[in-house]
């Protein structure tokens, strides 16, 4: 018998530093990436939660998971307010 979906209404968030987070900029406005793709270190993550980018107090990235992919990567945007900057992949 399959396992039913889990529908659950509870998304969390995931909370990383700027200085150590690694990504790649899948989309970007005025050089600051609006889409990224980072490896999900995570197995609790899932899509529907939030990823939120800190330096020191500052907000970088703030953007929902759309996407998981079987190899660990997830897929994140912040189309409003993204201060991660494109060009320097970390």
């Amino acid at each position: 018998m399959a396992e039913r979906p889990n529908y659950s209404n509870n998304s969390q968030t995931l909370v990383v530093e700027a200085d150590s987070f690694d990504f790649e900029a899948v989309e970007q406005i005025n050089g600051h990436a609006t889409v990224v793709r980072f490896q999900l270190k995570n197995p609790e993550v899932k899509a529907g939660d939030v990823l939120l980018v800190l330096s020191g107090g500052d907000i970088h990235f703030h953007g929902m998971i759309g996407i998981i992919s079987d190899d660990g990567s997830a897929v994140a945007t912040d189309r409003r307010g993204s201060l991660l900057p494109a060009s320097t992949v970390q």
